[in-house]
């Protein structure tokens, strides 16, 4: 039976077992939902016995519980283990695939926004409504059931090893640890993930980069308390003054970030990647009618789609200080605030990129105030190689699947655990992401098109069919 027959006969059971996770509101950041999130976990393991693993269980961590599960088409008899029974030998044939997806979802609110319940799933125009229904327990589901068909058709040519986490929403804080913890019980020739977009529906892409982040609270402190701005107005250094002064010194009028240093470890975009990038259907002119705005900005010499993920950029996400309520005060305030971010490109390190930026603010830091910043939060970029077999493989997947080739397309956002796996277990990650952005990730009314997920299904059963090393 082939994959499109396979999905016609079981659909009704894929998306009740889809619905049943669905179900379970499994909210990581809403202590709450605690036993919902060992639940979750629980329902996972189920299924992926139920899909053909080996083995599977539910594994402890500082925070919420891992599942691990695995398959090998060596019988346990035949093969060597490892103390955690692990077949070997790895990164001979046949490969070995670790797929990672998490099961924790965002909050639903505001309630009022959503045309269905959120935890009930509920199908309509072809999608499929729900919290979760792509992000990420449906895009997880693609690799099960295109696992499950292989597994029972006597067809899978790999070993297979899953991890799926419940904290991925609020940045995965147990999951290095995990990895650390557990490299052998996780090594692997590629690992695959399906948490990433496509530029369209009719447009199929492999996500080849995503972009690092840093990110900084700033407090520039002037007086010992708010002044009377007509008594010390123009003798005192005003903080809020200081600060907006210090923040526009960041990007010159070119897009250019001139922190020092901060370029040295950006590579150039390959001119092969350039071209790749300029086959995206794109409309500058319907990108700013979309956000209600008269143009874009950003580095000379660099294209919008460029910019926006194979560029570094620079970010002032929050400013605050003085009086802001109701009516006048007329105050010199005491202190001021920002949060500021960089999105990163691969081979910038986030922590060197945070030094560079505490040391360029305290030196341009006018007399008169203090400048207190504090790192928040970092990650590394990442890159693909598209000339790998794992990407050659999910490359084909996609044109079986949805009729053509899929364009290399590097994302904007931040995904920091992709370059935890490549600096913690040494190995490269696929990107075979289905998501449109009409589902409405995080938002209400969340979906997933039900024709993109077959269709999902089916590429990741022809990447397995491709894959050798």
């Amino acid at each position: 039976m082939n994959i499109r027959s396979y999905i016609a006969e079981n659909r009704a059971r894929f998306i009740e077992e889809w619905a049943s996770l669905i179900r379970i509101p499994s909210i990581s950041c809403q202590p709450a939902h605690k036993d919902d999130m060992l639940r979750c976990a629980e329902r996972w393991r189920e299924l992926l016995l139920a899909a053909g693993a080996q083995r599977a269980e539910v594994m402890p961590s500082k925070g919420n519980p891992f599942v691990y599960a695995e398959y090998s088409p060596i019988t346990y008899s035949e093969a060597s283990s490892s103390p955690q029974g692990v077949p070997s030998p790895i990164g001979a044939a046949p490969p070995t695939v670790l797929v990672y997806s998490h099961y924790d979802v965002m909050p639903v609110e505001p309630l009022e926004l959503w045309h269905s319940d959120p935890w009930e799933p509920s199908i309509r125009d072809g999608r499929l409504y729900a919290r979760g229904a792509d992000d990420d327990k449906g895009q997880a589901m693609i690799q099960v059931k295109a696992f499950e068909y292989l597994v029972k058709n006597g067809l899978m040519n790999c070993h297979v090893k899953f991890i799926f986490e419940g904290e991925e929403e609020i940045g995965s804080p147990s999951l290095e640890a995990f990895l650390e913890e557990h490299r052998e019980l996780l090594a692997c020739d590629i690992i695959l993930v399906s948490d990433t977009s496509m530029i369209g529906k009719d447009t199929p892409s492999i996500t080849t980069g995503l972009r690092g982040l840093a990110y900084w609270q700033i407090k520039v402190t002037g007086p010992n308390r708010d002044l009377h701005s007509g008594h010390f107005g123009g003798a005192v250094k005003n903080p809020i003054n200081a600060l907006t002064e210090m923040l526009a010194k960041v990007v010159d009028d070119k897009g250019h970030i001139t922190i020092p240093h901060f370029y040295d470890d950006v590579l150039p975009i390959p001119e092969a990647e350039r071209e790749m990038i300029a086959q995206i259907p794109f409309s500058e002119e319907a990108y700013c009618q979309a956000i209600d705005v008269d143009a874009t900005f950003g580095e000379e010499g660099y294209s919008t789609l460029e910019r926006n993920s194979c560029r570094p950029s620079f970010d002032i996400c929050g400013i605050w200080g003085g009086y802001t309520g109701e009516g006048s005060k007329t105050v010199l305030p005491s202190k001021a605030y920002a949060k500021v971010s960089c999105r990163l490109v691969a081979n910038q390190d986030h922590e060197k990129v945070s030094q560079a930026f505490v040391d360029y603010m305290k030196s341009i830091a006018p007399a008169g105030v203090r400048v207190d910043i504090t790192p928040m939060h970092g990650g590394q970029g990442y890159v693909c190689p598209i000339d790998i077999p794992a990407y050659k493989a999910a490359e084909h997947g996609f044109e079986v699947a949805f009729g053509k080739k899929p364009l290399a397309a590097r994302r904007g956002g931040s995904i920091p655990i992709i370059s935890s796996f490549e600096q913690i277990l040494g190995v490269k990650t696929i990107l075979m992401g289905f998501g449109l952005e009409k589902n409405a990730i995080h938002s209400p009314n969340e979906s997933m098109d039900l024709e993109v997920w077959e269709n999902g299904i089916v590429a990741v059963t022809e990447f397995y069919r491709a894959f050798n090393l």
